[in-house]
């Protein structure tokens, strides 16, 4: 898809990934509307984006794992805009640690990292199967092709993300529905930063997991990642190309790739 000319939506859109896709597409000719729970942080991103094109950009404050607030999104992006093109499903949340986990925690991770993709999808795929075109991307995570050491919640919600992406693409690719995926590992973004910093050392070892199996990217470069992706109508998208190489030892035989996981994890203690 040439998203020059194109509506989008970039949920998430307060900062990190987000506000770097909603910039390149608005530098790409896309009119954008920026949804996030953080109406300053948002605003303040349309704002930026409006500075660079009058009027391209529109920030909404929202619960993106809300049906109603989806269905707000997707009509301000149509009245302002027209029919929306390319919803790109990115907002995210981290995980608990550990196997205790608040059963609350476990349905933040899956409303805002599964069910929002799942819920987005419902109101946006029937128009576009009737107008033959539409574009899905789900930000969802290495994780969801991997594991993330320390946190089940994001393991199993990134794993959902994934899953939800392939059954999209595998239902409705031949009717004009068009689904990427991206997975990163590193990214210099908040979410990233506060396992990093956080006073649990367990989570701070899940953070360096990450860090120490691949560089840690800025925002933008995902999103130039993500557009040529988008261009080319590829689904996975992979800004780490290690990812596929530690997928393709996964798959290729799982209970070394298991046992390797373990070691890692023991080495990060």
């Amino acid at each position: 898809m040439n998203v020059d000319g194109t509506v989008a939506v970039v949920t998430g859109a307060g900062g990190g990934i987000g506000a770097a896709l909603g910039r390149r597409l608005v530098e790409g000719g896309a009119r954008v509307v920026l949804a996030d729970l953080q109406a300053e942080k948002v605003a303040a991103v349309a704002d930026e984006l409006c500075a660079l094109r009058d009027g391209s950009a529109i920030g909404v404050a929202a619960d993106v794992s809300a049906t109603e607030d989806i269905e707000r999104i997707v009509a301000t992006a149509t009245e302002a805009f027209g029919p929306v093109d390319l919803y790109a499903a990115n907002a995210g949340v981290g995980g608990g640690i550990g196997l205790d986990v608040d059963e609350r925690e476990w349905q933040l991770a899956l409303d805002v990292n599964v069910l929002a993709h799942v819920r987005a999808a419902r109101v946006l795929v029937p128009g576009w199967l009737e107008r033959g075109s539409g574009y899905f991307l789900s930000t969802a995570s290495a994780a969801g092709l991997l594991t993330q050491i320390g946190s089940p919640t994001y393991s199993v919600s990134k794993h959902g993300a994934v899953a939800f992406a392939e059954w999209l693409a595998i239902t409705y690719g031949d009717r004009g529905v068009k689904v990427s995926c991206l997975c990163p590992m590193g990214v210099n973004t908040d979410m990233l930063n506060g396992g990093a910093e956080s006073d649990d050392e367990v989570a701070r070892r899940a953070a360096q997991a990450v860090t120490d199996a691949g560089g840690v990217l800025e925002p933008l470069e995902v999103a130039d990642i993500v557009l040529a992706a988008v261009d080319e109508e590829r689904f996975l998208v992979l800004p780490h190309p290690e990812v596929l190489t530690f997928w393709q030892r996964k798959t290729g035989d799982y209970d070394r790739w298991l046992a390797g996981m373990r070691r890692y994890q023991e080495s990060l203690a």
